[in-house]
């Protein structure tokens, strides 16, 4: 089997991080987003994966090339501008010559793609929908199958009167070639809310398979920030890159360890870093490669990217800090916040 990676979108819920890379790249626990999803395609033996590509394409192809280095075979497929994700399978059609896993480019899942594909061809219908049950289902599009598993409707974003299910749409998929006989050419066109209905509409068959496991959309800072805390909690079947130094410290190489460091909480460090003397770490931190902490700073439930400084005396509370910045001294970093790429905030800045 192969698969189709839909990663055309622009990211615009996690500027200012996405205006100088694209959403797949961002990384997650010091490695790319998009790797998270190869490695789980390679645990279930599928080396041929396509990237429908639109914004910001060279960058992927710097990255990861032909794929050889992953043990994948990647090809690209470039759309000119973003077709949303009907548009992006239509653009790619050519690959498509049997059942074809699609998966959105931004879900954090340890799905069992083999158990989705035993269902799927048990089912025999033209298309499977992977679901996956959530506590507030007011936030989605829930997803109502019958006994069966045949998917009845589709219901978006209801109030909690109309509540049916907990069901929703995971955005795992596999197709069949012919469903795309029901898809328009060189449009921006959606599968969740043109594909799909039009199926049910004509009365084609489409399931849904409920898995239990992880599943997280990153699609925002507060997610992109949980995926951090959720991995590096163990709360996710995914390896943490690095060596465990004790129960709640992954490294990388060359780490220099300041004197009465106070580490309350659970961190990971990429290649590079220099943690300065008497520095705070509270809760859930990750620092990428090259990343150098002043002295008596603390940090709190924070993602800082590799290359960036962080001064003296800073204090940073659950916030993103991008690539290649310097934060200055005795500045302040208040909850929530997400500095981009390059940026550099002055001594005794509160942002």
């Amino acid at each position: 089997m192969k698969a189709l990676i839909l990663i055309g979108g622009f990211g615009t819920r996690l500027r200012p991080l996405t205006c100088s890379m694209p959403k797949p790249m961002l990384p997650i626990i010091n490695r790319p987003f998009l790797e998270y999803q190869f490695r789980l395609l390679k645990k279930y033996g599928i080396r041929d994966v396509v990237l429908c590509v639109a914004y910001m394409p060279n960058d992927f192809r710097r990255h990861f090339g032909s794929g050889k280095k992953l043990g994948l075979n990647i090809t690209y497929v470039h759309e000119k501008e973003p077709l949303g994700t009907g548009g992006a399978v239509k653009n790619a059609a050519k690959y498509i010559n049997g059942p074809t896993f699609v998966l959105n480019g931004d879900i954090l899942s340890d799905v069992n793609l083999k158990g989705m594909y035993d269902f799927h061809k048990s089912k025999k219908g033209l298309a499977t929908i992977a679901l996956a049950r959530v506590k507030d289902p007011t936030m989605f599009g829930l997803v109502e199958t019958d006994k069966k598993s045949k998917i009845e409707r589709f219901i978006e974003k209801p109030s909690w009167d109309e509540v049916t299910c907990n069901t929703i749409n995971a955005g795992f998929y596999i197709i069949e070639p012919n469903v795309l006989s029901f898809m328009p050419s060189g449009i921006n066109y959606s599968i969740e809310r043109g594909l799909f209905p039009t199926l049910l509409k004509e009365q084609l068959d489409i399931y849904g398979y409920v898995f239990r496991g992880y599943w997280l959309d990153i699609g925002t800072i507060d997610k992109y920030l949980q995926a951090h805390y959720d991995l590096i909690n163990s709360g996710a079947d995914f390896d943490m890159p690095g060596k465990m130094r004790q129960d709640n410290l992954w490294v990388g190489n060359k780490l220099k360890w300041g004197k009465n460091v106070d580490l309350n909480g659970r961190m990971v460090c990429g290649n590079n870093v220099n943690v300065g003397d008497f520095s705070q770490f509270i809760g859930n931190v990750c620092l990428g490669s090259n990343v150098r902490i002043g002295q008596g700073s603390v940090v709190s439930n924070s993602v800082i990217l590799d290359n960036t400084v962080i001064g003296e005396g800073v204090r940073i509370e659950k916030s993103v800090i991008g690539k290649n910045c310097t934060i200055e001294s005795s500045s302040s970093i208040s909850a929530n916040s997400a500095v981009g790429n390059k940026t550099v905030i002055s001594r005794h800045s509160r942002f």
